[in-house]
């Protein structure tokens, strides 16, 4: 039976993509997108987003795709874009292993800026592109155990060129988003109640009867 789009239940959530600049940040996102790919480069100033809108297990989900810059001169101007993201993704260049050692940063980074509620917990996504070139540095098996390693991130390996894997990373990517999405939702509607509960409590009792 299919869906009833008009009973969907639509959610918009955010997207970060954060590591080295050149790695493919950008690249990716167009494919997913656009499904387009352009072999010229042009380094990300700030932070640019593009929207797709996706079914994630018969659930309507507008993605908000933030794509930050990756030189460290334009890094501050991402930062503010941080807060809010419902899932961050770590991405690397498969061939250019100190873009996979940066990682680790990026990850802290993320983490002082955004200030989850459960840090422990956030949701990330770790993207090696450029698996269609062959100057490999960077060994799958090295990438999925420090992957493991930080509460098992999801990991893909990745080629915006060949549109390797994008569509499947993505469709986890917004699976982990939505978890998020409600899970925060859970937790907002049970503060909201406890607040209710206390003013309720904090109420001065009514004397049934003037004793004056």
């Amino acid at each position: 039976m299919g869906m009833n789009f008009t009973q969907a239940t639509w959610f918009c959530l955010d997207v970060i993509i954060l590591g080295n600049s050149g790695v493919g940040k950008t690249s990716l996102m167009n494919q997913f997108v656009n499904k387009k790919f352009s072999s010229q480069y042009k380094a990300t100033i700030g932070a640019d987003f593009l929207t797709k809108e996706v079914i994630v297990d018969d659930r309507v989900v507008t993605l908000q795709i933030w794509d930050t810059a990756g030189q460290e001169r334009f890094q501050s101007l991402g930062v503010a874009f941080y807060r809010g993201a419902d899932c961050c993704v770590l991405c690397y260049d498969v061939t250019v292993n100190k873009t996979f050692e940066a990682l680790g940063s990026w990850r802290d980074e993320f983490l002082i800026q955004a200030s989850p509620r459960d840090p422990d917990n956030f949701p990330f996504v770790c993207l090696g592109n450029k698996v269609d070139l062959d100057q490999r540095q960077v060994l799958a098996q090295d990438a999925q155990e420090w992957c493991e390693s930080k509460n098992s991130i999801s990991h893909f390996e990745t080629s915006a060129k060949e549109a390797i894997n994008v569509e499947k990373a993505f469709l986890e990517i917004s699976r982990a988003a939505l978890r998020q999405e409600a899970e925060d939702q859970a937790y907002t509607n049970d503060y909201s109640d406890t607040i209710k509960i206390n003013s309720n409590q904090s109420q001065p009792q009514q004397a049934d009867s003037c004793q004056c």
